[in-house]
């Protein structure tokens, strides 16, 4: 979905005149191929059982194929009108749905790698878990919007760097700062109170919001008259029993995402997987929660749409690595898939005006050392990078437009004649 600008860069507030329309597992989302469902991950953290039911789930009721989204959920495409009662069922099951009134707020990116080669960082993956729980125990929290996003981070900067409204970020010393949208400035608290100060982060900006009337959806939509204020957030914080510092300036670090590697040493070793466009099959889908199973391990879904097998048995007693690369994943560096991402474009959408995932696949290797491109159907943009720099690539009824980065893509140029591989309807 396009972001809104940040007050920066514009002149006016953003008014909102309804509710966002962010699809959810239980307010499925007409498109062109069918009903749209997207399953909140937090974190991106599925055990083997979880994600199997994910599978299952969109073989029953989907088009049998999984997609990852930019903030680390899955979406499941081609469903049926009259499925969302069963496919609620089979979600709740697995854990996957645990609150129905707060399911479309549960958006929680969280540092893949944490806990895995990391050492010296603290693990935030355990902050995930008690964050969701507060969340969902929250009836104010309800009234987030489906857009607003929670980070935490280990302290390298990967997720941090996604634009979220609320950061956290943890350092070596025990201690976590907690950032209100793109400010320069932090709270400082104990760890231990890192995920109550995030929940009390979000109430702060529900409570700005209500003031300010506009029904700001995420905190840089706030007028500059309300805009959140560590100051106060650090007497809230005190008020509420967490010790809490404000820090004026803050070196904001900055880690790229993870790519995928070898097989490394062993026959069980953690493995990043990147399915191209990031879409898999269910049979692709059930690989990998397999190598991930018989490692001992579940699976963590990037918001770079790449999966990441924290144990993975990849030589025996399944050559679970050989296996992945069989069937289409990606799993070595320097792939020129690393550099490629896509809107779901046509014949899923019906605003698209080309089948960007066809074209994308046709001259993928034209990318090959270039910033990354993100092919986009129309010019909303919809699904494309954050926390890097891309080039946008888009569709347009007479052919596609390079934005005006200055980047040579020639190769690319040359080739996209060729790739064009569908035209737009006369109406269009």
């Amino acid at each position: 979905m396009p972001q809104p600008p940040s007050a920066a860069q514009r002149d006016e507030p953003v008014i909102r005149e309804r509710g966002d329309a962010c699809p959810g597992a239980l307010r499925l989302h007409a498109a062109d191929d069918g009903y749209l469902a997207r399953v909140r991950i937090p974190g991106g953290l599925l055990t083997a059982a979880q994600a199997s039911v994910l599978g299952l789930a969109a073989d029953r009721f989907g088009d049998g194929h999984l997609e990852l989204t930019s903030r680390g959920n899955v979406q499941l495409r081609g469903l049926a009108d009259d499925c969302g009662a069963a496919l609620a069922q089979l979600l709740t099951s697995a854990g996957l749905l645990p609150a129905p009134s707060h399911e479309r707020v549960r958006n929680i990116v969280a540092t893949p790698m944490s806990g895995i080669l990391s050492a010296g960082r603290p693990h935030v993956t355990p902050w995930v878990g008690e964050l969701d729980r507060l969340l969902c125990a929250s009836a104010r929290a309800a009234a987030l919007s489906g857009r607003f996003l929670f980070a935490l981070d280990d302290g390298r900067g990967d997720v941090a760097a996604l634009d979220p409204d609320v950061t956290v970020l943890g350092r070596s010393d025990g201690r976590a700062l907690v950032r209100l949208g793109a400010g320069a400035d932090a709270v400082e608290v104990a760890q231990a109170d890192a995920p109550r100060a995030a929940l009390l982060a979000a109430e702060y900006f529900l409570d700005s919001a209500d003031t300010a009337g506009t029904r700001a959806w995420r905190v840089a939509e706030l007028p500059a008259e309300h805009a959140l204020d560590a100051g106060e957030f650090a007497v809230r914080l005190d008020a509420a029993g967490i010790a809490a510092t404000r820090v004026p300036e803050v070196a904001w670090p900055y880690a790229p995402p993870p790519e995928p590697w070898g097989p490394g040493i062993g026959n069980t070793t953690p493995l990043c997987v990147l399915p191209p466009l990031g879409r898999l099959s269910t049979d692709q889908w059930r690989l990998l929660v397999q190598v991930a199973d018989r490692g001992g391990s579940g699976l963590r879904i990037t918001p770079w749409r790449t999966v990441i097998l924290p144990s993975a048995a990849t030589r025996r007693p399944i050559d679970g690595y050989a296996r992945i690369q069989a069937a289409g994943l990606v799993v070595a560096p320097d792939s020129p898939w690393q550099s490629v991402t896509a809107c779901t474009g046509r014949p899923g959408c019906a605003k698209s005006l080309a089948d960007v995932r066809a074209d994308a696949r046709a001259v993928v290797q034209e990318t090959a050392g270039e910033l990354p491109v993100h092919w986009s159907g129309c010019e909303r943009r919809c699904g494309h990078p954050r926390g890097t720099a891309w080039v946008d690539l888009v569709a347009t009824p007479h052919g596609y437009e390079l934005d005006a980065r200055p980047t040579p893509y020639t190769r690319l140029a040359a080739a996209l004649t060729a790739a064009r591989t569908t035209t737009p309807p006369a109406s269009q």
